[in-house]
């Protein structure tokens, strides 16, 4: 079976579940011309993004296992990190790699999506001079679709936990309670990032220094609980200040509560990332919307 038949399920579910939003979205005509615009250049996105090569859209989570082998095997058999405030039955290196690459796979949707959104106006010029098309679109563009690949790697984690624990926890129904900080938060970037690169060129490259430093300081390569340890004289706990300060430490602990440990301890972060996402959101679109009307004569 050719790549597009594996991914017909996929897609067929995607349509369906974007069939019953648009019912109970409360969104007028023009509303829902441009969800079904944002729809097309989703999918028209995801099957340009490999084009032409034999696996397609399963490169994104062949890249996150890479990571996954390289990240456990350096940090669980070489340097020997161990995850006794996990929860886990067990702290075999199989368990680390689950745990570790439910932590993963907030962060790549994380950093693919807003990187890609940087530069999606600036890559877009024909479209940013047509005065009917909405600008607002191109910044989600990338990010959905990096979000949609990243349920491949959902779809793996969550058969690995049946098969190494005989059961799944009742905790993935609660999902789309972080899927909703995760998007607002990327998007709410993503937006700033976009409109500050039209006019700064230099954005991509800081973002990718920038990215490299916060992959450190968000605890996915190591539990959080390490950092209990760490005394900064004049700081607070820092586990504490990291937790609150950092959204994507809040995301990939909660991920891992929800898909591994079976059950939610971060319910006070939880409120607070998703009330920072939403401001986030809400100041990036509100800059991108400020810059919006300079893009074409910069362009």
């Amino acid at each position: 079976m050719g790549q597009g038949g594996r991914l017909k399920p996929l897609k067929a579910a995607i349509r369906q579940i974007i069939r019953k939003l648009k019912h109970w979205l409360p969104l007028d005509p023009l509303g829902l011309a441009r969800f079904d615009l944002l729809r097309i250049l989703v999918r028209r996105d995801l099957e340009e993004r490999y084009k032409g090569s034999v696996l397609g859209n399963l490169w994104p989570l062949l890249n996150q296992l890479s990571q996954l082998l390289i990240f456990t095997f350096v940090f669980s058999v070489v340097l020997g990190i161990r995850l006794e405030g996990a929860k886990l039955p067990g702290n075999s290196s199989l368990e680390f790699g689950l745990w570790l690459f439910a932590g993963l796979l907030p962060w790549t949707a994380f950093t693919g999506g807003l990187s890609q959104a940087a530069s999606s106006v600036v890559r877009q010029p024909n479209l940013v001079k047509k005065v009917v098309f909405p600008l607002s679109l191109l910044p989600l563009v990338p990010i959905l679709s990096t979000f949609i690949e990243s349920a491949f790697g959902m779809a793996v984690l969550i058969v690995s936990v049946a098969l190494l624990f005989q059961k799944l926890p009742v905790t993935l129904a609660l999902l789309p309670l972080i899927w909703l900080p995760q998007l607002l938060f990327t998007a709410g970037l993503g937006y700033l990032a976009a409109g500050l690169t039209v006019f700064l060129r230099d954005i991509p490259q800081a973002l990718a220094v920038i990215l490299n430093l916060w992959f450190y300081l968000t605890p996915i390569v190591y539990p959080v609980d390490k950092l209990e340890k760490i005394d900064i004289v004049g700081l607070p706990n820092l586990k504490d200040l990291v937790l609150l300060f950092n959204p994507l430490a809040t995301i990939a602990e909660i991920y891992r509560d929800i898909a591994i440990s079976g059950h939610i301890t971060h319910w006070t972060e939880w409120c607070v990332v998703l009330v920072a996402s939403s401001l986030v959101f809400l100041g990036g679109f509100w800059v991108y919307r400020r810059l919006r009307p300079a893009f074409a004569d910069v362009l």
